[in-house]
């Protein structure tokens, strides 16, 4: 099967798989969810992404309580089913099924949703061009939880308008993409914006920032503006489904491109992170 569904251990043809009618998720988005890239059958930072997973439980109080190795080894089962070697492996924990009512129904069992896809990393060469969009989001931001209404907009009204993302921001301060990280180069220093309640804590940035101690290279956290990334070195956009990649244009002006020496080495970097967890090249 190219696309394999997974809901409460039962495995099935992705088109033909069914989500009860009182899923809370359907009427409230009350679920969390989180996005795997498997390459050659070897999740990639999946442990990164199961501590995001149950820590959004935690912070929705969602009470998931499947124990982690037997969720890996549903995981497993599902990847064991799933024809391809490479995919995007989606996981969601919904509060449950219960009436319809806003407060928590008691005493009941999340369900666990998951399915697999046809992935590719993108090329290393690839560049991205930027719309930018006030950011209306809620404060939850740092939550990975299914209520992405305002970011479907803002990716719509970016791909609307021939961009790649959105580059949402708050006033001045930027925050981030519509479902991507966006850092900064700067004098040979790599800029992040702090992870608060705004910003949600992306795997690929946590990877970029770890590879970055490890070669040596600076990493800043602070809050930069509009501004500030207009005139950057680079501009790095990061997610687990774009990889990492380079903007060269926000709002029809040129940006980056001055200092792409930098910009390779730590493409190269996140590369080889990939290849020693996976085998695979990108």
């Amino acid at each position: 099967m190219e696309r394999v569904g997974y809901f409460n251990g039962i495995i099935g043809n992705y088109d033909e798989m069914t989500v009860p009618f009182g899923d809370r998720s359907i009427y409230y988005g009350d679920a969390v969810y989180d996005a795997v890239l498997v390459l050659d059958r070897r999740p990639f930072a999946l442990d990164k992404h199961l501590d995001r997973l149950y820590r959004s439980c935690a912070m929705t109080e969602i009470p998931f309580d499947m124990p982690r190795d037997h969720l890996v080894k549903e995981i497993s089962r599902l990847l064991d089913a799933s024809a391809m070697g490479s995919v995007m492996l989606y996981l969601q924990v919904t509060r449950g099924t219960a009436p319809r009512m806003h407060e928590y129904p008691a005493d009941t069992k999340p369900n666990l949703l998951m399915f697999t896809a046809a992935a590719s990393v993108p090329p290393r060469d690839k560049r991205a061009s930027l719309l930018s969009i006030e950011d209306l989001r809620f404060r939850y931001c740092n939550i990975k939880t299914t209520n992405l209404l305002p970011n479907v907009f803002a990716a719509q009204k970016a791909t609307a308008a021939g961009a790649t993302e959105a580059l949402l921001h708050r006033g001045e301060r930027v925050t981030e993409a519509a479902h991507s990280s966006i850092l900064m180069v700067k004098d040979g220093k790599v800029i992040m914006p702090p992870l608060d309640e705004l910003i949600l804590p992306g795997i690929t940035r946590a990877i970029v920032h770890e590879e970055c101690d490890a070669a040596g290279i600076p990493v800043e956290i602070r809050i930069f503006t509009v501004d500030e990334l207009m005139e950057a070195d680079e501009i790095i956009l990061c997610s687990t489904t774009k990889n990492v990649v380079y903007v060269y244009e926000i709002d029809g002006k040129p940006v980056g491109g001055k200092d792409r020496a930098l910009g390779e080495r730590i493409q190269n970097l996140v590369a080889e992170r990939v290849w020693r967890e996976t085998g695979v090249r990108v």
